[in-house]
């Protein structure tokens, strides 16, 4: 049974922490709502969750490292819906906390990298035909950090900040190629939220993490593109 009329969400890393919230926000909002995951325990478990408190959502298998993977997902969504008005590529690594570029392990920049960076491009690129048939203009929102923004860069983890001020620049150049196919493109900043990345002593929680991106998901004017955001503001890059 396809989704035809429904409004569509992919979410990828959706399993937990942030993503897992948006997925839930999205679905109280009543998209119909595609749970992308690496681990597929979680996102099956994410997924039925949802449906069970009576909500739609499908487990979507979806490792953003994978080429593979991901269009092997696309493929699986294209039999389960005939659009996607929004995309979150929340899916992203974390591994050099506490390091300096003095002495940055390249193969984890390499990894870093990957996740970050080249998979939300993959993600975009495969998925771009089914957002091009959301009759109300499709959405993608990249989840960013303020550790990207070079206004503010110092020297934490620099893999990961270096990572999000090129998927930054990843949104602007997608902002830019789509603007005539009526896709809004935007970054967020969600702050330091309480996830196994941000850690137990993090000042926000999972909603207030999730709020933003839900918002340009959702309210946000659909001219809104090109922008990084942080608690529904405008910031410099």
């Amino acid at each position: 049974m396809k989704t035809e009329h429904q409004r569509t969400a992919l979410i990828t890393g959706a399993n937990k922490g942030i993503g897992k919230e948006i997925a839930r926000q999205l679905a109280q909002h009543g998209f119909a709502v595609f749970i992308g995951a690496r681990d597929m325990a979680k996102g099956r478990e994410t997924s039925e969750e949802l449906c069970q408190l009576g909500y739609e959502s499908t487990f979507i298998h979806l490792d953003v490292t994978d080429p593979v993977s991901i269009k092997n997902a696309s493929g699986v969504f294209s039999q389960k819906a005939d659009h996607l008005d929004v995309l979150i590529n929340n899916a992203g690594i974390l591994e050099d906390h506490g390091e300096t570029i003095l002495k940055l392990n390249t193969e984890m920049l390499d990894r870093t990298l990957k996740s970050n960076v080249t998979g939300p491009i993959l993600v975009i690129q495969d998925f771009l035909p089914y957002l091009q048939k959301s009759p109300m203009g499709g959405r993608i929102i990249n989840v960013s950090s303020g550790a990207g923004a070079l206004s503010k860069m110092d020297t934490y983890a620099p893999a990961y900040s270096i990572s999000k001020t090129a998927l930054n620049a990843v949104t602007k150049q997608f902002a830019g190629a789509l603007k005539q196919d009526r896709i809004a493109v935007n970054c967020v900043d969600p702050g330091w939220v309480r996830t196994d990345m941000g850690g137990a002593n993090a000042s926000r929680p999972v909603e207030k993490g999730a709020e933003t991106i839900v918002w340009l998901a959702t309210d946000a004017p659909q001219s809104e593109t090109g922008k990084f955001w942080h608690d529904k503001q405008e910031v410099d890059w």
